[in-house]
């Protein structure tokens, strides 16, 4: 018997002890600019994008990726579970993505990822990690993540390397930046087969005090 494909991200909301992700929609616009207008968010090399000036360069930015389900990639909003240090339960913190969905392959890109600066270093960025990746692994079923950024973008770069993916190489001139030139991506991967290693080392950064 062949081996069963992968199937696609469902949709269903992601549920975390601190961050809940849920597919991104139109009303999420509000929540989402005060992550796209936070200015620190476009520095260590972050030029994908400029920082939004007003609601309705965020409210551009959710109609495309609510019209890139169609495409095969889903866009989710994170916010707080609960009251805490963090914020109030509901606080939009950031956004991700699960796309290039390749069910032949086994194939799926973790990416397009902004969080809040407010917070850096907190568990919002290993528990999201950790239930996307759990996602397209336990619930999916793919056999490989991809995961890339700027090879100009050293805090990502960092962020990327402390999950424990593989650096896999360079692909050069790879999308244009906002400014029109060329960005080389620097890529790296995590395999199914690595998972249990990452997961572990994700779920000891979230039970971190």
């Amino acid at each position: 018997m062949a081996p069963q494909a992968p199937t696609p991200p469902s949709g269903a909301p992601l549920v975390g002890r601190v961050v809940r992700l849920e597919p991104t929609v139109p009303d999420d616009a509000p929540g989402l600019f005060a992550v796209y207008s936070d200015p620190r968010c476009y520095e260590h090399g972050f030029e994908m994008m400029r920082p939004h000036r007003s609601v309705a360069d965020t409210e551009e930015l959710v109609a495309l990726a609510v019209a890139a389900r169609a495409a095969g990639r889903t866009a989710y909003t994170m916010r707080l579970v609960a009251d805490g240090p963090l914020g109030p339960a509901g606080t939009v913190v950031g956004s991700s993505s699960l796309g290039d969905v390749d069910v032949v392959r086994e194939h799926v890109h973790l990416g397009w990822t902004m969080i809040g600066s407010r917070w850096w270093g907190t568990q919002v960025n290993p528990e999201s990690k950790l239930l996307l990746l759990a996602h397209a692994f336990d619930d999916c079923g793919f056999g490989r993540v991809k995961i890339q950024t700027d090879v100009r973008n050293a805090r990502s770069r960092a962020a990327i390397e402390r999950l424990g993916a593989t650096f896999e190489g360079i692909t050069r001139r790879d999308v244009r930046r906002a400014d029109g030139s060329w960005r080389d991506s620097a890529v790296h991967s995590i395999l199914v087969d690595e998972w249990p290693t990452v997961r572990a080392g994700l779920l000891a950064r979230v039970a971190a005090p």
